[in-house]
């Protein structure tokens, strides 16, 4: 009978010991998930925080970048205003044709300079002459010069009849998919289109010719070197002469006009309506910022100015 008793309590004991390993081990799986959720919760949150970090530093860098964004156009748009306020405070006949100031605004420097267009080459009025002068002066073969000049015309001239006609064909004849405008240049970024122009020439010629001064002829008094060597009948001789002379102020216009000889066809003394605003702003923290807008003062108008155009590098291109 003790034998028996024995028996039973070695199995009660035997399953009880086996309950006990079995909830010893489940306690160890569940405390070993909760350890594993814990840590992968952990984790999710530091790839959230990171992801808003990042958020947070690439909002701050945008609102950076909109701020300075917003200055600089405030900047370039105060450099217009005080520039039109030189150009129309005095009578017309008494407008300075160019010009320079500095100022200061907010977190930014400003340095600007204007030039009156006339000391440009309109690409809608200038004669053959002048334009075949430019491309000469640039690098062409005269012969070659001439005929980049007569391409121009026949871009911006609407023609009549068989020279229509041709000017059309020569451009569908060279496999372009457009054809003249056959009116005025809208800009001189059109010069790229037209048919048979080299591209380091259309280049090099763009800082020299505009579309807003309006004016056959350009302002000698005003005008870049390369400019002023352009006019028709113009020899190294008087270019010197003119360059030498036209430092010595307005009241010595007149005769440098003289000096031009044959060349005085294409020249003037005077200013066109438009200007040519370059302004150069920078910021406190070294950022430089460059624009250039020509504009047109207005005189008892609502408005004190008209932008005829405007382009800045504040993007990294002009």
């Amino acid at each position: 009978m003790a034998g028996k008793w024995l028996s039973v309590r070695r199995e009660y004991l035997l399953r009880l010991s086996t309950r006990l390993l079995a909830r010893r081990a489940s306690a160890h799986r569940e405390d070993g998930f909760i350890v594993v959720a814990v840590l992968w919760i952990l984790g999710s949150l530091a790839v959230l925080i990171s992801i808003y970090a990042i958020y947070v530093t690439n909002a701050a860098v945008s609102l950076r970048v909109n701020d300075d964004r917003v200055q600089a156009e405030a900047l370039v748009s105060a450099a217009l205003e005080l520039t039109a306020y030189q150009l129309t405070a005095v009578e017309e006949k008494s407008r300075p044709l160019q010009g320079h100031f500095t100022f200061r605004m907010g977190r930014g420097g400003v340095t600007v300079e204007f030039r009156s267009e006339a000391a440009r080459i309109d690409l809608n009025v200038a004669p053959k002459e002048l334009l075949a002068g430019l491309f000469a002066t640039l690098g062409a073969k005269y012969a070659d010069a001439e005929y980049y000049a007569d391409r121009i015309i026949g871009w911006r001239s609407k023609g009549e009849g068989d020279n229509r006609s041709k000017e059309i064909t020569a451009y569908r004849t060279a496999g372009l998919s457009y054809v003249p405008r056959q009116a005025s240049f809208a800009n001189v970024g059109e010069l790229w289109l037209v048919l048979g122009l080299p591209p380091v020439l259309v280049e090099r010629a763009l800082p020299f010719v505009t579309v807003f001064s309006g004016l056959p002829t350009v302002d000698v008094l005003d005008a870049r070197p390369e400019v002023v060597a352009s006019l028709p009948g113009m020899s190294a001789d008087r270019l010197y002469a003119v360059l030498s002379q036209r430092g010595e102020g307005p009241q010595n216009a007149q005769f440098v006009l003289g000096l031009l000889g044959p060349a005085q066809s294409a020249a003037t003394i005077e200013g066109s309506k438009a200007a040519r605003v370059t302004v150069h702003i920078s910021f406190d923290d070294g950022r430089r910022v460059g624009a250039e807008a020509v504009i047109l003062p207005l005189k008892d108008a609502d408005e004190p100015f008209r932008i005829l155009s405007w382009q800045d590098d504040f993007d990294g291109s002009s």
